[in-house]
């Protein structure tokens, strides 16, 4: 049983801009190909491409909620000081991109309090919220929200209510939920939801891949229909259509990967101009002082 949240709604809804800030050779796709022990000697482009995706954002005056993993902060962190600096959330993607089911409860926590502790030393502001890398968390581990609350997170934002080979939760609700009154805030990833089914409407892959005129669609009836603040996320990555090709990945991963990178940025500007786009915080009304945390110490 679910608790759903029930957030205020106003004429203009304005819905979640997100980040999901890793490199090209950090993706979920490509872990069969390259090993972690890797990553220092590859060319890093996470940094410019950030850069620039904080240059678009600027052009639309729009702010975001960048959920970063640890490991390009800690290479990076005049990257964290400008996202704070121009009013973007800071938010917790995890250290190195493990998923959540190659941990047990005390390596998560571990994860989560080392990541956490290291993004707010280089914001000096609190991280509020959480998501898990490759949406990682569904019925089979939900007590991972609960580690999640217990090192101080006030949201979660890693469950993906639709059904996919690497993840997936597609009994689960469509809009923010607690599965218990004093639990966590669980944000899940936007879906449509058309002939008792879920479709992905949250962006990354299938923003590149679906026809524009056809997301907006999809987007403006969960504001309308809805009446429900919808969340898009993407990576950096998205807009680098000249990034180094991956050797070896199947053809699948592939595909997924490299389509439509060279459209991605024109696409992104028309969403930003033809929505309405906030920071998570802000949107959802999330707020530090929420009841039953345990402090990081």
């Amino acid at each position: 049983m679910y608790l759903q949240a029930s957030p205020s709604v106003q004429e203009g809804i304005v819905n979640a801009m997100t980040v999901d800030v890793e490199d090209y050779f950090q993706v979920a796709a490509f872990e069969d190909r390259i090993s972690r022990s890797d990553w220092d000697r590859l060319p890093c482009r996470v940094d410019a491409n950030t850069h620039r995706v904080l240059d678009v954002f600027a052009e639309h005056r729009v702010k975001g909620t960048f959920f970063m993993l640890g490991w390009v902060a800690q290479r990076y962190p005049e990257l964290v000081r400008r996202l704070v600096a121009e009013g973007h959330e800071i938010a917790s993607h995890g250290y190195d991109h493990t998923r959540l089911n190659e941990f047990d409860r005390d390596q998560l926590r571990e994860d989560l309090l080392r990541t956490k502790g290291l993004l707010e030393d280089l914001a000096g502001t609190a991280v509020l919220g959480y998501r898990a890398p490759s949406y990682s968390i569904g019925a089979r581990n939900l007590w991972a929200l609960d580690v999640v609350q217990e090192t101080g997170h006030v949201y979660s934002s890693s469950i993906y209510p639709i059904r996919h080979d690497l993840y997936g939760m597609p009994d689960a609700p469509r809009f923010p939920f607690r599965l218990r009154p004093d639990a966590i805030l669980e944000i899940p990833v936007t879906t449509l939801r058309f002939a008792e089914r879920n479709f992905p409407c949250g962006g990354g892959g299938y923003f590149r891949l679906m026809p524009y005129p056809l997301y907006r669609w999809a987007m403006r009836r969960v504001n309308d229909t809805d009446r429900q603040p919808g969340m898009f996320y993407f990576h950096p990555w998205e807009i680098d259509p000249t990034q180094p090709r991956v050797e070896g990945a199947s053809l699948r991963s592939r595909f997924r990967h490299y389509v439509n990178l060279d459209t991605m940025e024109a696409r992104l500007r028309r969403l930003l101009g033809d929505f309405r786009w906030g920071r998570m915080d802000a949107v959802f009304g999330v707020r530090s002082t929420a009841p039953g945390l345990v402090a990081r110490s």
